[in-house]
């Protein structure tokens, strides 16, 4: 926050987003870095992280908008400024009453007071990266969930569940088309085929593994699916597997121009997730911002 305010103590107002990359080159972030995004992939974190300290900024009346995507600088700003702060934090803006009247409105009257103090005082996060972890680890928990599940019922619902995902993903056509492939390549290193597309253009063939967490998928296991291909003259295949792959299973290429593609238990519980296969939903919930284009007067 404190950079944010020095970047506009000339009292011109300035273009928010100028504001943005004279920031990140002041802090020497890398192209990488100011690419990252938030989990929900949706806004750049360091573009979230100055939006949020623009906002503190001007709850506390140190920073004004006078017009749309700008900044200026407040009489308030000047003289904190003049004190010459080491750095501006919650603990630091708390002195305004703007700001304890816009932090009381953002708590929640279930939690405790003192907590509160503790985390808002140091808080490292913004407002849309903390919801978005504790989504991430509400995630986490249910796709662990799914595999127990999973484990826990027959290879051949294993095998319709793996069927429906694919059909769910484009993949297939129909369930009752897609159906009709699985167990009739015989036990030779496939379980069965699907269309790649609903049209059928090419063929993919399917390998899926309900094995305990501590069975790894070794790379003998490729090979034998890879000779099963290439005896069905295919060179498409996807191997699932409730488990994991060992590491020289993962770098094995095959020799000829055969594709394969690996999906492990973390990576199927998350496409379950993504795709409604074995889950509902319980609570939604929209961020929702200011449309700035509605407000303009130009």
């Amino acid at each position: 926050m404190l950079p944010l305010l020095r970047q506009v103590s000339d009292k011109a107002e300035h273009r928010f987003r100028d504001i943005i990359e004279q920031l990140s080159k002041e802090f020497g972030l890398t192209e990488d870095e100011r690419k990252e995004l938030l989990p929900s992939g949706v806004q750049p974190i360091f573009d979230n992280r100055v939006g949020w300290a623009k906002t503190y900024l001007k709850k506390s009346g140190l920073i004004d908008t006078p017009k749309r995507a700008t900044i200026t600088i407040t009489t308030r700003g000047l003289e904190v400024l003049k004190k010459n702060p080491n750095s501006i934090d919650v603990r630091f803006l708390k002195q305004f009453p703007e700001f304890v009247e816009f932090q009381s409105a953002k708590r929640s009257e279930s939690s405790a007071e003192n907590d509160l103090e503790t985390t808002e005082d140091r808080v490292i996060q913004t407002p849309e990266e903390t919801l978005e972890a504790a989504y991430q680890k509400i995630r986490k928990s249910l796709a662990q969930d799914l595999i127990n599940r999973v484990l826990n019922l027959s290879p051949a619902f294993f095998e319709r569940l793996v069927v429906e995902l694919l059909v769910k993903m484009g993949y297939g056509g129909s369930i009752k088309d897609a159906g009709k492939a699985i167990g009739k390549s015989g036990d030779e290193g496939i379980d069965g085929t699907i269309k790649e597309d609903k049209l059928g253009l090419d063929v993919i063939y399917i390998q899926a593994k309900r094995w305990q967490p501590g069975n790894v998928v070794g790379r003998p296991e490729l090979q034998k699916f890879v000779g099963a291909l290439a005896g069905q003259g295919a060179k498409k295949g996807i191997f699932i597997t409730t488990s994991s792959f060992t590491r020289d299973a993962m770098d094995y290429v095959p020799r000829n121009e055969t594709k394969i593609v690996l999906v492990d238990g973390e990576r199927l519980a998350q496409l379950m997730i993504d795709y409604n296969i074995g889950v509902n939903s319980v609570s939604n919930y929209e961020v929702k911002r200011v449309d700035s284009d509605y407000f303009g007067e130009e």
